[in-house]
């Protein structure tokens, strides 16, 4: 689960690392978010050279992203639960297109439920 401060993995090569939750999107009561819920974040360490280290725009470090690996184990339908050891995001624009071209690692197979083909089929392992 992931919900306010919770400090991600960005799993593809936009050139930031690491992201920190400011806001669960999906309804008022929303604390939570699990596997393709969309989440707004704020990059907290980037590549230098990258478009989120540019210190004189720092509305562009504040970006949405889908949760693709949580730590917290989640329940499939055929009764299996599937967890990793880091929870992580991919960044996306407004329309839900990941902004990298590449992703790393696995992804949930819970996020082909969402609609989020293009990061699917982006991802190297689907599990």
């Amino acid at each position: 689960m992931i919900q306010m401060q919770t400090e991600l993995d960005v799993a593809d090569n936009t050139g930031a690392k690491v992201a920190k939750c400011i806001k669960v999107l999906g309804g008022s009561r929303k604390r939570f978010a699990g596997l393709g819920d969309v989440v707004v974040v704020s990059i907290v360490k980037a590549l230098p050279g990258s478009p989120f280290t540019d210190k004189r725009n720092k509305a562009q470090r504040v970006t949405r992203g889908v949760i693709v690996r949580t730590k917290k184990a989640t329940r499939r339908d055929d009764g299996s639960y599937v967890k990793f050891d880091r929870n992580a995001i991919v960044l996306v624009d407004a329309d839900g297109n990941p902004r990298g071209t590449r992703i790393f690692g696995a992804v949930a197979r819970e996020l082909r439920d969402r609609k989020f083909m293009k990061i699917i089929s982006q991802a190297r392992e689907v599990v």
